[in-house]
């Protein structure tokens, strides 16, 4: 059976691990060369060998995609790397300070912005004059924190965030129509990764902000289970895929209906 993928490139930010790690792989199976962002070229190696093992082409580029000035070398490396660009996973992001609103500092609050946010701005906005002439694929990773969910108390900088990047998913996919780039949007709800390990609640300052709730008993609806990225590294390769072509400006949810609760 002929690859979904082949000779396209794809360039995924936050690919050292979690559902940017399983989705670069899953793409490179596909038949997709592989850029990955990082902001630390180890944390991706482990994916590059992986990509390699299952005899796929990775190749790291260092880049902290909050700053506009690495992104514009990220892209220029990719492009003199491989000479064209398919597909964009606009997936790095973090956490940030989970903490009542009146106890944030702007500080905190800009740097959840600016990773999440201000990132997935730099990486849609330099990709649109590499992809104009062919086409392509955006796929952003935002959340059911920003659109279906708003129980997790203290996570207002992270939520604000990601429904920042669910209205610029579907402003980008209307103007870049005509240029046959399709944006969509994914929005992940439990999944298995590391991001919870650099996540600390101020748990007793959360206290004060709670509402008490009874919150229905179980897990995931469906599989009654948090995801897992290799689930969400499927529907990656669906939409950057041609199997896609005629869905743009969509969010789609993976959390086994858990957001509907």
């Amino acid at each position: 059976m002929a690859k979904t993928l082949e000779g396209k490139v794809a360039l995924v930010t936050g690919g050292g691990s979690g559902i940017g790690k399983a989705s670069a792989v899953q793409l490179a199976k596909e038949g997709a060369n592989v850029a990955l962002a990082d902001i630390n070229e180890r944390d991706a190696q482990e994916t590059k060998e992986e990509i390699e093992a299952n005899g796929g082409e990775a190749f790291i580029i260092e880049t902290d995609v909050s700053k506009e000035e690495e992104i514009e070398q990220c892209y220029k490396q990719l492009i003199d790397r491989f000479g064209r660009l398919d597909v964009i996973f606009a997936n790095a992001g973090v956490n940030g300070k989970i903490t009542p609103i009146e106890d944030m500092a702007v500080e905190e609050w800009q740097q959840t912005i600016d990773t999440n946010l201000k990132s997935t701005f730099l990486t849609v906005k330099h990709a649109i004059p590499h992809m104009k002439q062919e086409g392509g694929s955006i796929i952003i990773t935002s959340s059911v924190n920003g659109n279906r969910t708003f129980s997790n108390f203290g996570f207002s900088a992270y939520s604000s965030s990601k429904a920042g990047q669910m209205a610029l998913g579907k402003m980008a996919a209307l103007e870049l129509a005509k240029y046959h780039i399709r944006v969509n949007v994914i929005c992940p709800g439990a999944i298995e990764t590391n991001i919870e390990e650099n996540t600390h609640p101020e748990q007793d300052n959360l206290e004060k902000i709670k509402i008490p709730v009874e919150f229905p008993e179980g897990n995931q609806p469906l599989q009654n289970r948090p995801g897992h990225p290799e689930e969400v590294a499927d529907l990656i390769v669906f939409l950057g895929s041609d199997a896609s072509r005629h869905i743009s400006g969509t969010e789609l949810y993976v959390d086994g209906a858990a957001s509907l609760l």
